[in-house]
């Protein structure tokens, strides 16, 4: 016997109008975001643009921190996916290989959009607390890297594996939940100093401060990524 989901029923006019509206307010809000940075992104701008008054754009999203948290949620999931597909084209056997795609899928991405990469991994917005809706959004592309740190582990590990004292094993409480049981704490480390090293790399590419220092952000990028394979021990 086949326990078949009930069809989804189709979407009304009205339910689908507010759905084209919604993309529209978003889409214009990512324009701003652009332009103006999100600490200059407004309600009331947004509705200009778009022709209608600020009281219906609160009808969609009921502050610049409802629109604010849309925006950051896009732009992890958008992240997500680039990683994700990357990661996908691999062997799962090659975990250097794997690291590297998620490296260049993430790179690529910020590379296409600078201002969304710096809403999620720039600095904070005055006044604006990220809610729980965005953890499961912005663990997408970290679980890929645990994922490898597990898979590393259940093939043996690193070769040379350094003592983790009491008190940094303390400090690494919140990120010891997330990561299976298996893993032990100088392979977290290395997964820690390897998400630095990605995160830090591409956004001080997107900032410019690597003008006039490095000609080549590519080759660079590689190699960079390549070493942190090589701290990892990926093969």
């Amino acid at each position: 016997m086949t326990d078949a989901s009930p069809p989804t029923a189709p979407r009304t006019a009205r339910e689908r109008a507010r759905a084209e509206l919604t993309r529209e307010i978003v889409d214009t809000a990512r324009t701003h975001l652009a332009a103006d940075g999100a600490a200059g992104l407004s309600l009331r701008a947004v509705a200009r643009d778009l022709g209608m008054v600020s009281s219906a754009v609160y009808r969609y999203f009921p502050s610049r921190d409802d629109l604010l948290t849309r925006l950051i949620i896009d732009a992890y999931d958008a992240l997500g996916d680039a990683a994700e597909t990357a990661e996908a084209e691999v062997r799962r056997t090659d975990l250097r290989g794997r690291w590297m795609a998620i490296a260049h899928g993430a790179r690529d991405w910020a590379l296409a959009h600078p201002q969304e990469w710096s809403l999620i991994y720039g600095s904070p917005v005055p006044g604006y607390v990220a809610p729980a809706d965005t953890i499961g959004p912005a663990s997408r592309t970290t679980t890929l890297l645990i994922t490898i740190l597990a898979d590393l582990q259940a093939q043996g590990g690193v070769s040379d594996p350094q003592k983790v004292g009491r008190l940094v094993r303390a400090a690494m409480t919140p990120i010891r939940a997330a990561v299976p049981e298996q893993v032990p704490d100088d392979l977290i480390v290395r997964g820690l100093m390897a998400w630095t090293e990605l995160i830090g790399t591409i956004s001080l590419e997107i900032n410019g401060q690597f003008h006039n220092v490095i000609d080549d952000m590519s080759e660079y990028f590689d190699h960079v990524m390549n070493r942190i394979a090589g701290v990892l021990e990926l093969g």
